[in-house]
């Protein structure tokens, strides 16, 4: 099993990378949030992953940390959840948001991820309520949230992520800037800033 890929960053997206290790260049799938947080172009990366080997086709996922990728294993394993859709809830809730969500049973704010109705939101809530309490590799997450729950949206964090995203893809600071225009009211997430920001950008659909 390949537990993590390092090397030069070669490609870079919303939902994918290309890694370059030694000579070798792995496409690895990943969340808006492992986007964010990705260098320069051309700069070294590490990023922990899962492999999912099907009939039809080898698929490789990165994650930015281990949390994420230890969550991403118990989303695929709940009933109707795939990799797209598991990366999709990442990309919506940091791990410490996520465990917000599951723990205030907040079903509304689970079906804002895309492709999340309301059944697969409590059946989510209800496998991750176990995972949270039972999973040693996310042990200590609670100490990240504050007293008051749930977590009130991280507005710079959003904004500052998605101006990184676009850093890393090559943009230039007045690009980014232009492009992230009127994202400063902590109403979208990263991921929906980038896609916005990339259509401006002329890279959209």
């Amino acid at each position: 099993m390949i537990a993590q890929v390092r090397g030069s960053l070669e490609e870079a997206s919303l939902s994918s990378v290309v890694v370059d290790v030694g000579g070798v260049g792995f496409e690895l799938g990943i969340s808006g949030i492992t986007a964010a947080s990705l260098p320069a172009l051309g700069q070294e990366v590490r990023l922990y992953t899962r492999m999912q080997v099907r009939e039809d086709a080898w698929s490789l996922f990165g994650f930015a940390t281990k949390e994420e990728r230890t969550l991403f294993d118990h989303l695929v394993s709940v009933s109707g959840v795939g990799p797209k859709l598991a990366l999709s809830v990442l990309s919506k809730f940091r791990v410490s948001e996520l465990y917000a969500v599951v723990v205030t049973e907040d079903v509304k704010r689970m079906q804002s991820v895309p492709g999340v109705g309301k059944k697969t939101a409590q059946r989510l809530i209800l496998e991750l309520q176990s995972t949270f309490a039972k999973d040693k590799g996310l042990s200590g997450i609670s100490a990240e949230l504050p007293d008051q729950l749930p977590l009130a949206p991280r507005e710079n964090g959003a904004l500052a992520d998605a101006n990184a995203a676009l850093l890393s893809m090559g943009f230039t600071p007045q690009e980014a800037e232009l492009a992230l225009a009127g994202y400063d009211d902590g109403q979208a997430t990263t991921e929906e800033m980038l896609q916005g920001a990339l259509k401006r950008l002329g890279m959209g659909a």
